[in-house]
């Protein structure tokens, strides 16, 4: 497949990364600090070695806020405001799915939900990934 190619709403930010065609998958977050983040019932994102992502334009334009006592750190475009990739842990990107060309998504699914004991009352789970109590490594 190549690399996968995203951008911010307004396109002051652009990225790109590559996941193996084998290891491409959905990873869709419930818990209340994704919820808070996006204003939905969590966020969808890909993982990606972090040495297989790079910013391509705008990595100025990216901003990042730490939640006090935890170790979540969101990262957003400081023009528009949209969410952006960022650290998953010291090996690992997120990159919400959102900002991803649909040309790349072809035939990638959901495969898990995590956190699911945390997702909101409202939010039913409506396909076949894998759900989980918690995140998984």
């Amino acid at each position: 497949m190549g690399n996968i190619k995203g951008n911010c709403n307004c396109n002051a930010v652009n990225f790109e990364f590559n996941v193996p065609t084998e290891k491409q998958a959905i990873y869709m977050c419930h818990c209340s600090i994704c919820r808070r983040a996006t204003g939905t019932n969590g966020v969808a994102v890909m993982i990606a070695n972090r040495a297989d992502f790079k910013w391509l334009k705008g990595k100025e334009k990216v901003k990042y806020w730490h939640k006090p006592s935890h170790d979540w750190v969101c990262s957003f475009c400081e023009e528009c405001g949209s969410s952006l990739p960022g650290q998953n842990d010291e090996q690992r990107m997120y990159i919400p799915v959102g900002l991803i060309d649909n040309i790349y998504l072809d035939g990638v699914r959901v495969a898990h939900h995590l956190w699911v004991d945390s997702k909101a009352s409202w939010d039913d789970i409506g396909d076949d990934g894998e759900q989980h109590q918690c995140s998984i490594r």
